[in-house]
């Protein structure tokens, strides 16, 4: 399991995969004659070093001079992808950003982001966060040659051709290709001269404008990584919103009205702490989800501990609402992250231990409150609960900071089927004696949704209440991916 900016419990085990978003993206625009002092391909560095935790499989940069685009992507994490000398020759005035993790499309460097296409008049790069539902619909569209020049199945690839290949320039081909796209899709994208953005009309997936000094502009997924470049946040790209930025300025267009069903999981546990969305800070909808569990499911206990670093912020909530003490109780190694080294048969054995420790004097005796933020197969809470028995715990009572997680995603995250979900297939009190824990209490989607401040009609809730604002049909779901192109 990758890496995730230290945050993830989930990575503690391999086999219990955590629900996975597709991508972050990043784009910077700035004045050509700003071009040399900007460095656009560094400002896109470390805005997608501060979206690394939305995808680790591949990392790419795209630029342009205003002459000609130049893209370089690799697999990996940011920077295993990028480095001085290969940052130093990407030079330019706007450029676009993306780190990956695939939901549709294999794993490949074919697949890698931004996806590029030539145009009648130059070239065209795409990064995008989401996922398609039509897919095979929007491939019809193109013609038998415009499909098979490239070895990428993905469904990022089939709008890169179709953006490329309408005739009248991109901003023509957006208002063509768009209001007949369906699912989720945070879209950034260039031109030769030009920084586009645009949404879904759900806006499922998080997207945002920032201003960069007085001239320049700034997209990307999350706010944090308006921060990290220092960037100054002006608002959201809203849900059906088609933005164009270049040397008039901004200016933006509707191509669909808007729906609003922005992820609830987004709070819950993809996005950073130090993000706004909505107006929400992710952190204080955190702590406060933990306030509303310590009500809806007590205890008596000794202390309450994070599964770290994910289960953090709601603990901290649990504790202040509950007024048993705050402690830590488990020891993350920050540095064990992907590993290319197969375990032998031994060392599997360890499991968790080479990631996470119990500290044995603060827990001996107690009885803990573990709170985490979400379940998924349950191999990993299930192992939490004996190691910390191990440790000596009297009791260890577990809380999580979201719904049961019963359905899959069909927008950008890549949960588990609906049948290895642990909540798929038991209830809560078959989930308790399943990780063999004291007691088990999960959020209410109710208190949850309060957290957020946001009204529940406009909110993505489908992986906890199986209610999809974007109907799939059932005989498509998990058919959508494309198979390699052949010649």
């Amino acid at each position: 399991m990758p890496l995730r900016d230290g945050r993830l419990s989930h990575d503690l085990d391999p086999s219990d995969r955590a629900p996975q978003d597709a991508c972050g993206v990043f784009g910077v625009w700035v004045p050509p004659e700003h071009a040399g002092r900007a460095e656009v391909g560094k400002l896109a560095y470390f805005g997608l070093y501060a979206l690394q935790h939305r995808g680790q499989e591949s990392a790419g940069i795209s630029v342009s001079d205003g002459a000609r685009i130049v893209v370089y992507k690799d697999m990996g994490l940011v920077p295993q992808v990028f480095d001085e000398s290969v940052l130093s020759t990407l030079r330019g005035h706007l450029a676009v950003g993306h780190c990956r993790y695939s939901t549709t499309g294999s794993p490949t460097w074919e697949n890698a982001q931004p996806t590029f296409r030539s145009t009648g008049t130059g070239g065209l790069a795409l990064a995008h966060n989401g996922n398609l539902i039509n897919t095979p619909e929007l491939a019809a569209r193109l013609a038998p040659g415009e499909r098979a020049s490239t070895a990428a199945t993905s469904d990022t690839d089939v709008l890169t051709a179709l953006l490329a290949t309408r005739e009248g320039g991109t901003m023509a081909a957006a208002r063509e290709i768009l209001p007949v796209t369906r699912g989720a899709f945070s879209l950034v994208f260039m031109d030769e001269g030009t920084l586009y953005a645009a949404r879904d009309p759900e806006g499922i997936r998080p997207l945002v404008l920032g201003q960069w000094e007085d001239t320049g502009w700034v997209v990307a997924s999350e706010t944090a990584a308006l921060d990290i470049v220092g960037a100054r946040f002006v608002r959201e790209i809203e849900p059906g919103e088609l933005v164009a930025i270049d040397g008039d300025g901004v200016r933006a267009e509707r191509f669909a009205d808007a729906r609003p069903k922005g992820c609830l999981f987004e709070y819950v546990y993809l996005a950073r702490p130090d993000t706004t969305i909505a107006g929400r800070s992710v952190q204080a909808t955190r702590v406060e989800v933990g306030r509303r569990l310590a009500l809806e499911h007590p205890v008596e206990a000794d202390m309450v501990i994070p599964t770290p670093e994910s289960g953090t912020p709601a603990a901290i909530g649990y504790a202040e609402a509950s007024g048993i003490p705050y402690g830590q109780g488990l020891v993350k190694n920050s540095y064990v992250g992907r590993t290319f080294i197969q375990p032998s048969q031994t060392i599997r054995q360890l499991g968790i231990r080479l990631k996470l420790n119990p500290l044995r004097e603060a827990i001996e005796g107690k009885r803990l409150v573990v709170v985490d933020d979400s379940i998924v197969r349950g191999n990993t809470q299930r192992q939490v609960v004996a190691l910390l028995r191990e440790a000596g715990a009297a009791e260890v009572h577990v809380r999580i900071s979201s719904p049961p997680v019963s359905w899959p995603c069909f927008y950008g995250i890549d949960f588990a089927t609906r049948a290895e979900l642990i909540a798929g297939r038991l209830d809560v009190a078959g989930i308790r004696d399943s990780i063999n824990a004291d007691s088990l209490g999960f959020i209410s989607l109710d208190e949850l949704i309060a957290a957020s401040r946001i009204p529940k009609d406009r909110l993505c809730r489908a992986c906890f209440d199986g209610e999809y604002p974007i109907p799939v049909e059932e005989s498509a779901r998990g058919k959508h991916l494309l198979e390699p192109s052949r010649p």
